[in-house]
């Protein structure tokens, strides 16, 4: 009588007992690039946001033989709040399916890239990572003398006299500063009580570790702000020989599936040169972003 015998290679991805009960272990492994912001961007996975990252992460944290999830992260940090979003459903998913949770820094993980490296058990980087940033910076610009010199008239009607705060085209105010410090200190206190709860006594007492400033690998180990020197891969492969390394990426949008998910394309499907103006300014932003590491 003749058995038919399926190949493991199948019934590991089948559901249920059939496909689950056999197969290796699995390290589901998500790639964490690009500016933390709720907005969109020229090209749309170079942005993470809690509406962009939380379906990646809900099927990294799917297998049934899951054995870890690597985060394998490459931002120079953008918004708080998605920040905090990210981190918080990594941590509820990994507290659900109890599982470890390990992050491996690539070229940076500061400011808001760090916050997602701590949502990780362990964090690892390369030796010419940069690593760290834990601090709040706002940037913006001043064009009232511009509008002054090209004679344009600046009409603004508000109902509160705190709704124009930091208008740049108003002159600066030394109250709407002293109302921007207050809360960026809030969010300071924040993002290093963060660091602490995640960290705990693994962090260097001996250094200043939350003034902003960024370290190469091997130094953000000596303080304590990353657990070891290696690449996903190799550490991965050392930690669970047995486990099948799986990717999980975002999906593209359907415009880019089809070859036409461009900036081109997408300023015109957004209003034509108001559209391209808005990913113009976008992309300056990201590169911004970047540019302040050297990047």
């Amino acid at each position: 009588m003749d058995v038919l015998r399926i190949p493991a290679a199948v019934t590991s991805r089948l559901p249920g007992r059939l496909g689950e009960s056999v197969g290796p272990p699995v390290v589901s492994v998500v790639r964490m690039q690009g500016v933390i912001s709720a907005q969109a961007a020229p090209v749309p996975r170079q942005v993470l946001s809690i509406s962009s990252m939380e379906k990646v992460l809900e099927r990294a944290f799917a297998p049934e033989r899951l054995a870890a999830v690597a985060l394998v992260i490459n931002s120079p940090g953008g918004s708080p709040t998605q920040s905090q979003l990210i981190g918080d459903r990594i941590r509820s998913l990994a507290a659900e399916k109890d599982v470890p949770v390990l992050a491996f820094c690539e070229d940076v993980a500061a400011s808001g890239g760090y916050w997602l490296a701590c949502a990780a058990d362990e964090i690892y980087a390369c030796s010419t990572s940069i690593v760290g940033s834990i601090g709040v910076i706002s940037a913006g610009f001043g064009l009232d003398g511009l509008i002054e010199r090209w004679g344009v008239s600046r009409r603004l009607h508000t109902a509160g006299g705190s709704k124009s705060r930091l208008d740049p085209f108003l002159p600066e105010r030394s109250e709407d500063v002293a109302w921007l410090t207050g809360l960026q200190e809030q969010l300071h206190d924040r993002f290093t009580g963060w660091v602490r709860e995640r960290r705990g006594d693994r962090l260097a007492t001996d250094t200043e570790l939350f003034d902003g400033e960024v370290w190469l690998g091997e130094r953000a180990r000596e303080l304590g702000l990353v657990d070891g020197i290696g690449s996903a891969h190799d550490v991965l492969t050392e930690r669970f020989p047995d486990a099948e390394q799986r990717p999980v990426e975002q999906r593209r949008p359907l415009l880019a599936r089809l070859g036409a998910g461009g900036s081109a394309a997408q300023a015109g499907l957004s209003g034509g040169i108001a559209g391209a103006g808005h990913e113009l300014l976008s992309a300056l932003e990201t590169r911004a972003a970047w540019a302040r590491y050297g990047l």
